[in-house]
């Protein structure tokens, strides 16, 4: 096999990466020059789209077009659709077929849909739909039309009917998206199209392999598929068959924490599956991802340009079918043709280009508002999108030497438009437009108007290929979301283009034009990142997936490694005793600092100092109070690599969970910044009678001290912290006796922003710190994050204690389920399942315990999950592709083994991951997962990477909540269900703080997810929440008698 390392030095992405999150003001001023070839040909373009839409919209519209015009996703049946056809094929047992049906569809009036299209499969589809829903009317609804007539005989069927017609009219839905279900079918279904000129891009569905097992299954997928394929071969990569391939259907890591070894692993596999591509003629274009993938997708693009032997075929003549997917939706979008260019000049090749608009664009608003980032990778407005289509087109006809695109779009303008740029620009130099691009189309869409272009064009057409889907319904639903939503809304061309009362000529303006003269050409309503809570501001995100953030981050970590850091009281007396060493948790022999245990002495003098000031440092009031916090807010952000460091060496945490730490640590600063501001600016006044003022005002209590958990030991540990110094409190803060270096650098950092050391003191020490700090005579309250044991210890204490009633504020743990029924979407289970358990080595108050699965695809489901923990990475925290880190120290592993080994001895199934050699050095705990009777086995919470799983049947749901609420914890609930009804069923039942659907049950994002449990789980009110601050706080009154002052001007004054 050939070297594939690439001989030169990589080729130089620097603008590409410049562009990434650029301001999208100046990346749409840049994006209008660079689109100045399409508004030249404007005129002409226009005048084609008409042609093209006039003739489109005099044949009846057919396959997905005719569905998106009638059941658009901005309607109750659009979106009811999507739901069942993502789900309902999936679930095996009739019962909850039949609620998921019920739940989607009863309410529904298909009836008034029916004969509304023309096309025959959407008439076909509410027909079977219409039947169901009247079924499933109540009694007393509307009876209409035949839907009535037929009512009474389904009536006496029963259920078995509805599943029957529901189910028929998913088929017809899904054969109409779904080209075929496999290659030999998908081919025998094009041959009349191919006997029209018409070729392929076969897309075998399925999206990013979440197991080995997965991967291996899509490779078998795609090598069958060129293997057939290469038997209809014969016409060349223009005029045969060809393939997409996603590689994250290949590797089931293919994200940036994992680049290396997806790297690694993928260029063989793709190199082979390209030699297939090669040795038939045919392209083979990998497809674009989301836009964290680029990086990675690139790399791998570049490793394989750079193999002379790829390209070259066995009669000795150049392969031209290798190549991309570029999505003009994203910023890079331009470089990214611009690159693809040189890196095809640069090794002597033809590559083939498809340029699509993008179908992500959703998840990456969210996914760059959820990681606090500075920007978004994609426009905000559809029109800059299409602008940037343009001006990517127009790089692409540029570099027609190296390069033969394929414009994959349904927009007759765009269509228009690239028609006319290519005529200009091939007749200004000379040569024939020919053969040098293609248009393409997705299967099911856009027939009518490449059938007009087809007819305008005559004996000379464009080619046009069809992008074909093949596989089982099944694999469906993410290609079917991507589809619908990139072109099913009201503003796409596609519905407009449906709708004849728009005019024709109202859907060919010049989008350059029509773009420039917007105000502001960021749209408004999708602020950015950072302004997302509006006031308070976002914490800034660390883009790992960016280049030109992660490498220097990475260096700045390395030189911080030999750091030693020092923990001490804030008002040491004297040298006190030696410090003890902090080492790393995944390395015992790396110190990190030392710590210096407060004494009873310091911690007297830390309470005096404490309590002379407090009085003062409430009367500053809550603006002043907040824009402290907000300071030391900024200068957090100024420290995060020094944060990320020390969160990866003392407290073991991956680089992803540090970064996410500091963030919450932020968050928590400025929320209870905000919140003093809310809260404690100014008093309430009162409704009373005339002649008195009635007003409450929120005090400090007085001293708190606040006791933080190792395993957010800055998150926590300053949330406590913030929030009683937000209410008018000072704070003896004490952190875990593993994680002090952290909290040292954060008490630091608040002194440096202007809180006085005398309001915020770090108290150092191990439990016997914490007992002298509760059963202190002046503490007011006292904020905790632990087990419930200490908990209910400190309770006990402070009942004990001299002096005035003081506050206990408790999160504790929790014995957190989730519970997935059988209409829940496997992949996102098994995605959500990993991340629950094992994120943060399930040191998590709210990480997964006990999974709950549904007998009917239990078996399934955890192969799946078997599958994804398999692929799990177990190492050093500081190394990126780490996946699961250490324990915090040996007591925890000790204690985690002895649970294992005690289910071992149970007799019940325990699977577990190997651990690498390294990890003797450490307090490592391989992932385990443990099969149980039910959470009702389990007395105690364990702390730490290990999954329970339970089983139960579709009728137990009721008696699994039971089991659940009589563990007397009520922390965390997740519930993975596509039914509404189930959900409610378990929302009315479940006694817990915070409960999750379809989603992890993990991470909760200060004021947009309070945290926090009841019963054994905590007292409440949850931290990072509007009650939260309140309960640092007392009330006072005062009420002024405004007669004994000479009486009520203001009452006078209205007579």
């Amino acid at each position: 096999m050939a070297d594939l390392s690439p001989a030169l030095p990589p080729i130089d992405r620097a603008e590409m990466r410049r562009a990434f999150r650029e301001d999208e003001e100046a990346c749409i001023a840049l994006r209008l020059d660079q689109a100045a070839a399409a508004s030249k040909v404007h005129h002409d373009a226009a005048r084609l789209a008409i042609r093209l839409i006039e003739g489109a919209r005099a044949h009846k519209a057919s396959g997905i077009d005719a569905f998106l015009q009638q059941y658009g996703l901005d309607t109750e049946e659009g979106i009811a659709l999507m739901c069942l056809a993502e789900a309902l094929l999936r679930v095996p047992d009739a019962a909850t077929a039949d609620a998921l049906i019920r739940d989607k569809i009863a309410s529904i009036d298909w009836g008034e849909h029916l004969g509304e299209s023309a096309s025959t499969f959407v008439n076909a589809a509410t027909f079977s739909l219409m039947l169901t829903g009247e079924v499933l009317d109540p009694p007393e609804a509307r009876q209409r039309g035949m839907g009535s007539a037929l009512k009474r005989a389904i009536n006496r069927l029963g259920e078995p009917v509805i599943r029957t017609a529901t189910g028929q009219a998913m088929k017809i839905l899904g054969g109409q998206f779904v080209f075929g279900r496999t290659i030999d079918e998908a081919l025998k279904r094009a041959a009349p199209e191919r006997a029209q000129g018409i070729t392929h891009s076969f897309d075998m569905l399925g999206e990013a392999a979440m197991t080995h097992a997965d991967a291996a299954r899509y490779l078998a997928a795609y090598h069958a598929a060129l293997d057939r394929l290469a038997a209809e071969a014969g016409a060349g990569v223009a005029g045969s068959p060809g393939i997409s391939v996603k590689l994250s259907a290949l590797y089931p890591k293919y994200d940036f924490a994992h680049a290396a070894a997806a790297h690694d692993a993928l260029v063989p596999v793709v190199r082979n599956l390209a030699a297939k591509a090669r040795d038939a003629d045919i392209h083979f274009t990998i497809d674009a991802e989301e836009a964290e993938r680029l990086e990675l997708s690139l790399d791998i693009i570049e490793t394989l340009l750079a193999d002379d032997t790829l390209f070259v075929r066995a009669d000795g003549t150049r392969w031209d079918g290798f190549g991309l997917a570029i999505q003009a939706y994203q910023k890079r979008g331009v470089t990214v043709c611009d690159w693809i260019a040189r890196a095809a000049r640069r090794h002597g090749r033809k590559l083939f280009v498809r340029l699509v608009k993008g179908a992500y664009w959703d998840s990456e608003v969210k996914a760059a508002q959820v990681g606090g980032h500075v920007d978004y990778p994609v426009f905000t407005r559809k029109i800059a999108t299409d602008v940037s289509y343009l001006a990517c087109a127009a790089r692409l006809l540029e570099a027609h030497d190296v390069l033969r695109p394929a414009f994959a779009t349904h927009n007759a303008y765009t269509i228009a438009a690239i028609k006319e740029m290519a005529t200009q620009f091939f007749t200004s130099s000379g040569e024939a437009v020919g053969e040098k691009f293609e248009f393409q189309r997705l299967h099911g869409m856009g027939e009518e108007v490449y059938a007009a272009l087809r007819r305008i064009e005559g004996n000379n057409p464009t080619p046009v290929r069809i992008y074909a889907p093949v596989g089982g319904h099944k694999e469906l639903l993410a290609y079917l979301v991507r589809r619908l939503l990139e072109n099913g809304a009201n503003t796409s061309f596609v519905n407009r283009m449906g709708d004849a009362d728009i005019p024709a000529a109202d859907l060919v303006s010049d989008p350059v034009r029509e773009l420039a003269a917007l105000e502001p050409r960021r749209n408004p309503a999708i602020p950015l990142p950072k302004d997302i809570f509006g006031a308070r501001t976002n914490s800034a995100g660390v883009d790992l997936a960016d280049p030109l953030v992660l490498e220097p981050l990475q260096a700045r970590l390395t030189a911080l490694r030999g750091a030693r850091w020092t923990a001490a009281p804030t008002f040491a007396l004297g040298a006190g005793e030696a410090g003890a060493a902090i080492t790393a948790p995944h390395d015992r022999t790396h110190n990190v600092g030392t710590v210096r245990a407060a004494t009873a002495a310091e911690i007297d003098l830390a309470f005096s100092q404490a309590h002379a000031l407090q009085p003062g440092w409430d009367a500053l009031g809550g603006e002043k109070r907040a824009l402290l916090l907000e300071e030391a807010a900024r200068l957090f952000e100024a420290k995060t690599p020094e944060f990320l460091s020390l969160c990866q060496r003392e407290a073991g945490k991956t680089l992803v969970d540090a970064v996410l730490e500091v963030r919450e640590a932020v968050d928590f600063l400025r929320y209870y910044a905000a919140e003093a501001r809310r809260q404690f600016a100014a008093p309430t006044i009162l409704p009373g009678p005339t002649g008195e003022e009635n007003s409450l005002s929120l005090h400090g209590r007085g001293v708190f001290v606040t006791i933080a958990p190792w395993n957010f030991p800055l998150a926590i540990f300053i949330g406590m912290a913030a929030a009683a110094l937000a209410a008018g409190n000072t704070v003896l803060a004490k952190p875990a006796p593993q994680t002090p270096l952290i909290a040292a650098l954060a008490v630091k950092l608040c002194h440096e922003a202007g809180i006085p050391p005398e309001a915020l003191q770090l108290i150092p020490g191990g439990s016997e710190v914490g007992a002298m700090l509760t059963a202190h005579p002046t503490v007011s309250g006292v904020a905790f994050t632990g087990s419930t044991a200490t908990a209910r210890a400190i309770n006990r204490t402070l009942a004990n204690r001299d002096g005035p009633i003081a506050t206990l504020i408790a999160e504790t743990g929790g014995q957190n389920a989730m519970i997935v029924d059988s209409s829940a979407l496997p992949e996102q289970v098994v995605r959500d399942v990993l991340a629950s358990a094992f994120q943060s080595a399930g040191q998590r108050c709210s990480a997964l315990r006990v999974l709950y699965l549904q007998d009917d695809v239990a078996e399934p489901m955890l192969e799946m999950i078997r599958g994804g923990f398999a692929a799990l990475t177990i190492g050093d925290p500081s190394d990126l592709p780490t996946d699961v880190g250490p324990v915090i120290d040996e007591a925890a592993r000790a204690r985690l083994e002895a649970h294992v080994a005690a289910c071992e001895a149970a007799g019940w199934p325990v699977t577990r991951l190997p651990l690498p050699p390294a990890a003797a050095k450490g307090c490592f705990v391989a992932p385990t997962i443990i099969e149980v009777p039910s959470i009702r086995a389990l007395t105690d919470e364990h702390f730490g990477p290990i999954l329970h799983v339970a089983r139960f049947r579709a009728g137990e749901l009721e008696q699994v909540v039971e089991d659940i609420n009589a563990t007397g914890f009520g922390l965390t609930l997740g519930l993975h269900s596509r039914i509404a009804a189930t959900r409610d069923f378990v929302r009315a039942r479940a006694r817990v703080g915070n409960f999750y659907v379809n989603r992890n049950q993990i991470g909760a994002v200060v004021e947009s997810q309070p945290f926090g449990g009841e019963g054994l789980s905590g007292t409440g009110p949850k931290a990072g929440g509007p009650h939260y601050l309140a309960r640092f706080a007392t009330e006072r009154v005062m009420t002024i008698d405004t007669t004994a002052a000479g009486g009520n001007a203001s009452l006078l004054a209205a007579g």
